[in-house]
């Protein structure tokens, strides 16, 4: 006979794995640890092989295990959604997006508006991510859809939304002689895709640079260009008052296009597939007048070219 998994052992594998730790998943679930441990050995006798192995004081997943794992996490969309529709639970079911910072303030409110809209009663985790750690989430299926940055022609990468020109930005009271060598350059800190395209092209063309200010934050990377603390490169994407494109006025090379691309799991709930629609018909609408590729170039998800 098939084994049936217990659903309640799925969701406190599940957490376990997120947290980092079975000992803080059962505080969370409010269970003892020995509890936690026999529905963990529940699961491994109904998959007849080990799920677990020890890793110093912890436990990680065998390859049996992160196979479980990735499934255990559609099973649990996929009921929480089907007892929402019936209305035998009081939690939501949930979808996750991902999302970089640039899309927070225009982007997340209009597709979280028709989302709710179209399914009022899930309940949507937005994270905050750097592009490779969204693909790694969305690999994993920690998360449903997220939108991320990529190189040019990065083809193997998700749906291409669009091809987005990356400009040279400055506060709006900067003048040239301000941007003296070396060029002071605001940034997010390493890795990523903007601070490594400026300078590539900057060493491309011999000109020394400095790092002026280094932030994990987007408003913090606008509030020192505002402040005049520097120049940054970003798309011309919802950029706040007081920043200007400074590239041409200042002799600045030419910087490339960058790709906005749309990842989602493998698998995905009908809600998710909602929001994975929506998104991308929102992020086209806000991005269109930037794009540089012509639209008929674009590929289209086949669930969204078939719709009337």
């Amino acid at each position: 006979m098939k084994p049936n998994f217990d659903m309640d052992a799925l969701r406190t594998m599940v957490l376990g794995l997120e947290l980092g730790s079975f000992a803080r998943a059962a505080s969370q679930l409010g269970r003892s640890q020995s509890a936690v441990s026999m529905q963990l050995k529940k699961l491994e006798e109904q998959a007849g092989k080990p799920l677990f192995r020890r890793n110093g004081r912890g436990l990680v997943p065998t390859e049996a295990g992160d196979s479980l794992l990735m499934y255990a996490r559609r099973i649990i969309a996929l009921n929480d959604e089907a007892a929402a529709s019936v209305g035998a639970m009081t939690a939501a079911a949930s979808v996750r997006m991902g999302l970089p910072q640039d899309f927070f303030e225009d982007v997340m409110p209009d597709a979280l508006g028709q989302f709710s809209k179209k399914r009022p009663a899930i309940h949507v985790e937005v994270r905050a991510g750097r592009n490779y750690s969204l693909e790694e989430e969305i690999n994993s299926s920690r998360l449903d859809v997220a939108l991320a940055f990529f190189k040019a022609n990065s083809s193997n990468h998700g749906t291409l939304i669009a091809s987005l020109p990356m400009m040279w930005f400055g506060g709006k009271g900067m003048s040239r002689s301000e941007v003296q060598d070396p060029i002071p350059l605001v940034v997010f800190d390493h890795p990523c895709l903007f601070r490594q395209a400026a300078f590539q092209v900057l060493e491309g063309k011999k000109l020394r640079w400095r790092l002026s200010l280094t932030t994990p934050s987007l408003p913090g990377v606008w509030a020192a260009l505002q402040s005049g603390y520097g120049i940054s490169p970003r798309t011309s994407h919802h950029v706040p008052p007081g920043i200007r494109d400074v590239g041409a006025e200042f002799g600045l090379p030419p910087l490339p296009a960058i790709e906005l691309r749309m990842l989602t799991a493998s698998e995905l709930s009908p809600a998710a597939a909602d929001l994975r629609d929506i998104l991308y018909q929102v992020v086209r609408n806000r991005v269109g007048e930037t794009i540089v590729e012509p639209r008929k170039a674009l590929k289209l998800p086949r669930e969204i070219r078939a719709r009337p």
